[in-house]
């Protein structure tokens, strides 16, 4: 360790207080090292013009926060995207195990800074290169770590994260959108050589996603939280954001495919090679516009493949378990979670037969969902099975299997990309194999009616009807009562 470099910053930190006026300002928490930091740059061009730090806590703190701004004042906007915990640790001489929290401190903030800067600009600030650029996004699991490296072999391309949602009871090792998640990310993409950003998108998510997911549940509905931000919050999001770096399309780890990609109304969403790993179901609210910019490295792909090319790779997450429920109920469950952040009482209410006659008592009708069979904390003769939820009066109807079974669904808020003769298959849940199926009455917004070939038990109103043509999907709608 140079004591010298490291003093330097610590006595003369450069960049210290006077952010630059007008540039946006990203805040970090260190957690628990309990340190703060305040992080600006100002643009011009595509280069880093003026760098400014606040910090709070150690003096490894405000060293490394000093080192941030010597690193990147001055340098391209990409080039400044390249610097981590290392290059920062670097410039101090090098940092014992106790203080690298400080240049995690810092390099995170800076990332965030950058993201604000090249988002709040009003054009590109970088222009795309001849051969072509990609914008990857990143969560720091295996699938879209496996994306980005295929996309770096074949073009030029960036790395962007977003962070999404930040709460004390979250668990944010095991989501995709903490600020854990998004530290994962940037190592990984800094490993794969990439320039990364940090897209801050707290409050979109909380009001495209999380606030019609309590009203939802509020309103007796069953809702899909994961397609809701895919089609209107994440990926449109990301494509304006790529649209500034000089990015012609945005790759992802889902696993999906595209076909029709010539035809004037836009591509169509296509099931991927690997059914089980299939994701078409929660992208199916993308307007085509929107598809027709977005690639799927893995489309082609089954998970063991995509692991195994983790490893030949040697990226640390090869092994990583996937994500198995809501980002944003990693570390609760759902009713604490509507408790918490939508004021749901979860206020005693009836469970009733399909004649009314009270079988039990249950702490509120929105802790349900139609087809859900445990939990009920009601016995008859034979198994129970959620058939309604009354938001009204708050019962909660059960009855047999055979109660559930259905062969008409109608559905609200159809989109369709193609005309409506070409639906002959719907899937109704993420995890369902889809339904042979037709449209038989509506006109889309004001609603239709799907007409199954074979009934299904539980449609669930809230969730998202995807309406096929084969393995093609040519639209959505909401499933009502």
């Amino acid at each position: 360790m140079d004591i010298a470099a490291f003093e330097h910053h610590l006595t003369s930190p450069q960049g210290r207080g006077g952010l630059p006026a007008g540039a946006p300002v990203a805040d970090v928490d260190g957690g628990a090292c309990c340190d703060r930091m305040r992080f600006a740059v100002a643009l011009k061009g595509e280069r880093v013009q003026a760098a400014a730090f606040e910090a709070e806590g150690c003096g490894a703190a405000s060293a490394a926060g000093s080192a941030a701004v010597t690193l990147a004042q001055g340098r391209t906007v990409l080039d400044a995207a390249r610097i981590g915990p290392a290059e920062i640790a670097a410039e101090l001489g090098g940092l014992s195990p106790g203080k690298l929290h400080a240049a995690e401190l810092a390099s995170d903030a800076l990332a965030r800074a950058l993201g604000a800067a090249v988002r709040d600009a009003g054009n590109p600030v970088v222009a795309a290169p001849a051969c072509g650029r990609t914008l990857v996004a990143m969560s720091g699991g295996v699938d879209s770590a496996v994306a980005a490296l295929l996309c770096a072999r074949e073009r030029d391309a960036i790395a962007v994260t977003l962070e999404l949602w930040a709460d004390t009871e979250h668990d944010a090792e095991r989501s995709c959108c903490s600020a854990s998640a998004v530290a994962q990310a940037r190592s990984l993409a800094h490993r794969l050589g990439l320039p990364h950003f940090t897209l801050d998108l707290r409050p979109e998510f909380r009001a495209g996603v999380v606030e019609p997911f309590i009203a939802a549940h509020a309103a007796g509905e069953t809702p899909n939280p994961c397609t809701r931000c895919n089609g209107h919050v994440r990926l449109d999001a990301m494509l304006e954001f790529g649209d500034r770096l000089g990015c012609e399309q945005l790759a992802t780890g889902h696993y999906a495919r595209t076909a029709e990609r010539e035809d004037e109304r836009g591509p169509l969403l296509r099931v991927a090679l690997d059914a089980d790993k299939d994701q078409t179901y929660m992208l199916a609210v993308l307007a085509p516009a929107s598809l027709a910019r977005l690639v799927f490295p893995l489309g082609e792909l089954t998970k063991p493949a995509v692991r195994e090319l983790a490893e030949q790779a040697g990226l640390p997450v090869a092994r990583k378990a996937d994500s198995q429920d809501l980002c944003f109920l990693q570390g609760t469950d759902r009713g604490r979670f509507l408790a918490r952040h939508g004021g749901a009482s979860g206020a005693a209410g009836e469970i009733v037969d399909q004649g009314g006659a009270v079988l039990g008592r249950h702490r509120g009708q929105q802790l349900f969902t139609v087809g859900q069979r445990r939990g009920l904390g009601v016995a008859r003769g034979e198994p129970l099975y959620v058939l309604d939820k009354q938001a009204d009066s708050n019962r909660v109807v059960v009855g047999p299997r055979t109660a559930l079974a259905t062969t008409r669904v109608a559905v609200r808020g159809a989109r369709l990309h193609r005309p409506v003769e070409r639906v002959d298959r719907v899937k109704l849940r993420y995890r369902s194999a889809p339904q042979r199926a037709r449209i038989t009455a509506g006109d889309g917004e004001r609603g239709m009616t799907v007409e199954l070939a074979e009934p299904v038990a539980g449609a669930a109103p809230g969730q998202l009807a995807c309406l096929m043509d084969g393995e093609l999907v040519v639209g959505w709608a909401t499933i009502s009562r």
